[in-house]
């Protein structure tokens, strides 16, 4: 158990780290030096001494959204095997838990967005309200996949020690499905290109940066570290996936797993370098190509293993 926390806490403190990998790639996609690696931390402290502004119209909600959507994040860390270690917390059925959780960290930062009265705001929360509704049925029809193959419903049983492996082995190629589904959910759950571009600055193209228009200093920054967490959070699953083996040492197992997450971010970085932003009309076809594939890979798995 102490170990498990131990490493729930290294992953909430290295997450904006990690995060910053991507801004280091995409400055050399741009042949520029870049941001430090560690411009996250730097942001997050700068914020954090700062004060907030609320506006007159805003009521409690408000100020509630920041910090539901940094506890959701964190919460859902603590059912996650990390480094394919045993998690903090797990149950039979915790992946259902774990999508409530993820859809109240949204709901109430979709809430927060609607109570400033703002209409760009509440265009960009009728767009992350739109998109993710996808996503959930690629994640369901995945879990579908998961569930069939080991009978249980819980993050440990699929992603602990190395029944990633099993999955390769039972499953076959179709994995290779499963993985893109599951890359696609986390550009599309992050707002990353080419769903959306942290980086614009026109409301009408923005998603998720123009629900967070009006949050400043501390609740800005909890907005920001919870966008890190659940942004490690997917990225685990996918690194586990892409390198799901077992080297026998628990040092051993650290490193393949950061190693794992390094090429995760690396890929967000270049996939973010090299395409541009999908025109709104598009996106939802890109996302339903995870359910697809989610669909397809299930649909191929469980006909070869009856």
């Amino acid at each position: 158990m102490i170990e498990s926390v131990l490493l729930w806490a290294l992953a909430v403190m290295t997450a904006p780290l990690f995060a910053g990998i991507i801004f280091k790639v995409k400055a050399f996609f741009g042949g520029r030096k870049g941001s430090p690696v560690l411009i996250n931390y730097y942001t997050l402290i700068k914020l954090f001494k700062k004060g907030s502004v609320y506006s007159k119209s805003t009521t409690y909600i408000f100020r509630l959204g920041p910090l539901v959507s940094l506890g959701s994040a964190a919460t859902v860390l603590l059912f996650l095997p990390i480094a394919g270690h045993a998690p903090v917390l797990t149950f039979n059925g915790d992946v259902i838990f774990i999508l409530y959780l993820l859809g109240i960290g949204r709901f109430f930062t979709i809430a927060a967005a609607m109570d400033t009265a703002s209409p760009f705001e509440g265009m960009g929360a009728a767009r992350e309200a739109y998109f993710p509704i996808i996503c959930e049925a690629s994640m369901f029809m995945i879990l579908i996949l998961f569930y069939r193959l080991t009978g249980d419903l819980n993050l440990a049983a699929y992603f602990s020690g190395a029944q990633p492996f099993g999955f390769w082995q039972t499953a076959g190629s179709p994995m290779l499905f499963v993985v893109i589904a599951f890359f696609i959910i986390l550009l599309t759950e992050n707002a990353r290109v080419p769903v959306d571009d942290p980086a614009t600055h026109l409301e009408l193209t923005m998603i998720h940066e123009v629900m967070v228009l009006d949050h400043s200093g501390p609740d800005f920054g909890f907005i920001e570290m919870g966008a890190f967490l659940k942004m490690f959070f997917y990225a685990t699953i996918v690194s586990r996936m892409i390198l799901p083996f077992e080297l026998g040492h628990p040092a051993l197992n650290l490193g393949l797993f950061s190693l794992g997450l390094l090429i995760v971010y690396v890929t967000v970085g270049v996939t973010e370098s090299v395409m541009a932003r999908y025109r709104m009309d598009r996106v939802p076809k890109f996302v339903l190509t995870s359910f697809a594939l989610a669909f397809f890979a299930t649909v191929i798995t469980l006909e070869f293993i009856k």
